[in-house]
């Protein structure tokens, strides 16, 4: 009697356990003026390693050169929440970085006779951005007009974000295509991360709770977070972002009415003449 009783209580532990990891969260930081997320509701950036596709599935796509993203160690990175109305539905700005190894770029045909500094400017001069491997920032080379920096297979990156005005921005950041909040596919209609002015943003990886993300890590194709969870690698080597400013905090409002101001506010007292 004392068995069966046992097992039924541990049967009932592995069931609750099994519902609480299903209502895990991936939050955002600006609650703004969509409904905020319940909990059972948003699902998480789960781990390759236990879900997604099955290996049979991935070992039948065709191995790809290069490299992609990866799903590297978790590390603690908390975040909350705040309220953030954008300014208008669509992105104010999109940019882009694309990246590849040394050899894919030699493939790819990347001029590297010259680069550039690891944070570049974007988006009208509100944003500086670049990624961040090992101990500085990864050089930035031009390839067909777009950005393109060069990584090494099996490094952690992050990517930085510097807010150069003098109002706070949201941005919506992918990584292969997907989102870094939810690590489903992106889009600029999902909420992301809320910069204050002058303030730096250092996205790590992607998000698997409030607390943690699981580290960008320099990878083949076929071990890419892309192709484990979703079994698609259409779209690995790119990096985006999309920015929105506030409504009604437009970035250099204040610059623009002191532009503006005039000396005589009124018109010129009329003068009799000799």
């Amino acid at each position: 009697m004392k068995l069966k009783v046992a097992v039924r209580v541990i049967s009932y532990a592995l069931l609750l356990m099994g519902f609480l990891s299903s209502c895990s969260v991936s939050s955002v930081m600006p609650s703004a003026d969509l409904p905020l997320p319940a909990a059972e509701n948003v699902s998480p950036a789960y781990s390759p390693l236990t879900t997604g596709v099955s290996s049979e599935e991935t070992s039948n796509n065709k191995e790809r050169t290069g490299i992609a993203t990866g799903w590297g160690k978790e590390i603690e990175s908390s975040i909350g929440y705040t309220d953030f109305k954008r300014a208008m539905a669509k992105p104010k700005y999109v940019s882009l970085i694309r990246y590849n190894d040394s050899d894919g770029a030699r493939e790819m045909g990347v001029d590297r006779r010259t680069s550039g500094g690891g944070m570049q400017k974007t988006a009208g001069g509100m944003l500086e951005w670049g990624l961040h491997s090992g101990w500085s920032m990864l050089d930035n080379y031009w390839w067909r007009g777009a950005r393109f920096v060069i990584g090494k297979k099996g490094r952690d990156y992050r990517l930085r974000v510097k807010n150069l005005s003098d109002a706070r921005l949201e941005v919506v950041l992918t990584v292969d295509g997907l989102d870094v909040i939810d690590g489903k596919a992106g889009s600029t209609k999902k909420r992301g991360y809320i910069i204050g002015a002058g303030e730096i943003l250092e996205v790590k990886g992607f998000r698997i709770s409030h607390e943690k993300v699981a580290t960008f890590r320099f990878s083949s194709v076929n071990s890419s977070y892309a192709n484990l969870r979703h079994g698609r690698t259409r779209n690995v080597g790119i990096v985006g972002l999309a920015l929105f400013t506030e409504k009604g905090k437009e970035p250099g409002a204040e610059i623009r009415a002191r532009q503006g101001a005039r000396p005589f506010a009124e018109a010129p007292m009329i003068r009799a003449r000799d």
